[in-house]
């Protein structure tokens, strides 16, 4: 049922962006933006996440290497049915983590030396049952492809503005379209990145029993990156981190392009959750 979610997103997004095509440059702007749209999904789908390891300078890590981080994700993968990811480790010392991968048989986690060197076992472990509930729920490819297809459609609207097509056409209605549609999709993009957070928040909680773990966890990061942003952080990724990179960059107006809710409603949330797994008990 996840996949066929993903593929049917990645479908929609790409007839959205084929038919804005159409509608800057007629026929062929369509026939255009469907092979442009094609490359993009294949990338995406294929090299989206080496793209991101290498972008941060993340380190592959192991057993031999990082035993500690090793058996809480080996811990956890079996408790979420999962195979174990590749580990791999930034080296920052602003703490925070992301997932990446296609599915899950080439899907990875990621840390920065920061996250370790501030959380404490149990933390570590909220933080990873997290990222694996984003694997599991093949949110990461999601994510990726609409922020993909969301920046397409923000350069297809400026190729437009300037070289638009049919001059027939009323010019406020062409400017209005091209300013309505980038907005557009750049707030469902963000739409699926803060629902699917909320998601593997209860996914994480769900894998530990201890939604407190990512509680504290959340708490601390959030405190922290309101202080220093990653090296080389791209707003392009911003949407993949636990924490938002830029959390000390808002504003009021900026709210309504969050990739994450707010650090406040999620450990809410995780609080809501938590009485529903006393219940169960």
């Amino acid at each position: 049922m996840e996949k066929f979610k993903t593929y049917f997103l990645m479908t929609a997004l790409t007839l959205l962006f084929i038919w804005f095509g159409g509608l800057i440059g007629g026929k062929v702007g369509m026939i255009i933006a469907f092979i442009f749209a094609a490359g993009m999904n294949f990338y995406a789908y294929y090299y989206s996440d080496k793209q991101v390891l290498a972008h941060y300078d993340a380190i592959p890590v192991d057993e031999s290497n990082a035993p500690g981080l090793y058996d809480i994700v080996r811990g956890l993968t079996r408790k979420a049915n999962l195979p174990m990811p590749k580990l791999y480790i930034i080296p920052d010392p602003v703490p925070n983590a992301f997932a990446t991968g296609r599915d899950y048989e080439h899907a990875a986690v990621a840390v920065t030396e920061g996250l370790l060197n501030l959380l404490d076992e149990e933390e570590i472990e909220g933080v990873i049952a997290h990222e694996l509930s984003h694997i599991k729920h093949y949110d990461i490819l999601i994510g990726t492809v609409a922020a993909t297809i969301a920046g397409a459609i923000s350069m297809l609207a400026n190729f437009g503005m300037f070289f638009g097509g049919d001059r027939d056409r009323n010019f406020l209605v062409d400017l209005i379209l091209m300013i309505i549609m980038p907005l557009a999709a750049t707030i469902i993009q963000m739409s699926i990145s803060r629902s699917r957070e909320f998601e593997a928040d209860r996914g994480a909680a769900e894998i530990t029993g201890h939604p407190e773990w990512l509680q504290s966890a959340l708490s601390k990061l959030e405190n922290y990156a309101r202080e220093g942003v990653i090296h080389d952080a791209d707003p392009s990724t911003a949407h993949m981190f636990i924490v938002n990179p830029f959390s000390g960059m808002g504003s009021a107006i900026g709210n309504l392009f969050r990739t994450h809710p707010t650090t406040e409603e999620r450990i809410e949330r995780l609080e809501e959750i938590k009485q529903e797994l006393r219940y169960r008990a």
